[in-house]
């Protein structure tokens, strides 16, 4: 698998006055988009996300997402490993997506910029 990337997960009270310092520390523009009623701003390696708390504890359980050319190429390995694939791949607004359980129990997100 050719990762390419890690994307932190922050969870945040306030969406527009992080999406300000995560802009200023960072230098980049927020992309914002909504994952069911969540709001996201990814901005440079940082994903922000506010919202119920009900949909928050499901994701703060996911460490990181790993940008990777390929999500068929890494469920490929991650399952070659004994990972468990907790959900996906699904395709998703900017790609395809799947959640894996490492050996370890750590959880991580793939994501890949592929359409379908």
């Amino acid at each position: 698998m050719n990762i390419l990337g890690t994307s932190l997960r922050v969870c945040v009270d306030d969406l527009e006055h992080a999406i300000g310092v995560y802009e200023r520390l960072t230098g980049a523009e927020a992309l914002r988009f909504h994952r069911g009623g969540v709001a996201v701003a990814a901005v440079g390696c940082f994903f922000l996300m506010s919202g119920p708390e009900r949909e928050l504890s499901i994701l703060r359980r996911i460490t990181a997402t790993i940008a990777v050319t390929d999500v068929e190429e890494a469920l490929g390995d991650l399952e070659a490993v004994g990972a468990e694939i907790i959900a996906g791949p699904v395709p998703t607004p900017i790609g395809r997506n799947l959640v894996a359980r490492h050996p370890d129990g750590s959880v991580f997100e793939y994501v890949d910029r592929k359409q379908g």
